[in-house]
């Protein structure tokens, strides 16, 4: 779980991994500030290698459901299973938290990372527009994506 002092550790990452949306969408993702709101408001799982973090996700909980965003994985070490590590962890994590069922969203111009979600069984529940204060390059909107979470999961 990160703390505070990983604000920095967690921007500098988070704006590397999404660094591909800076064709649709203006400025870094995340500041420290907003890395630091998120942090107040939820959680972030990290993953660490030779005591470096190379991916993180936030989690936050809504009644028996869990909101999952900024999977970020260092841009170096994307594709070789990271993402799904991760993802594996955030639901374990929600099962554990007492939630149904996990849910996400994308931008519509994220043709890549849809069906990677698919692929772990989440499906498309909505379409929303994106607010005017997020600075669109291309239009878009948002895809809201959720996944049943299964409680035996977690057994052995």
């Amino acid at each position: 779980m990160a703390q505070n002092s990983d604000a920095h550790a967690l921007t500098r990452l988070i704006n590397a991994a999404f660094e591909v949306e800076r064709l649709f969408i203006a400025g870094d993702r995340i500041d420290r500030n907003g890395a630091l709101k998120y942090l107040s408001t939820g959680q972030f799982l990290l993953l660490e290698e030779a005591n470096a973090l190379v991916g993180c996700v936030y989690l936050e909980k809504h009644d028996d459901h869990m909101y999952l965003g900024l999977l970020s994985i260092d841009p170096v070490l994307q594709g070789n299973g990271l993402g799904r590590r991760l993802m594996d962890a955030a639901e374990e994590f929600a099962i554990n938290a007492g939630c149904v069922a996990m849910d996400l969203r994308t931008i519509s111009q994220r043709k890549d990372i849809q069906p990677f979600y698919e692929h772990l069984g989440y499906v498309v529940t909505n379409m929303s527009p994106i607010p005017p204060e997020i600075p669109m390059a291309i239009p878009g909107r948002f895809v809201h994506m959720s996944k049943a979470l299964c409680k035996s999961r977690s057994a052995p």
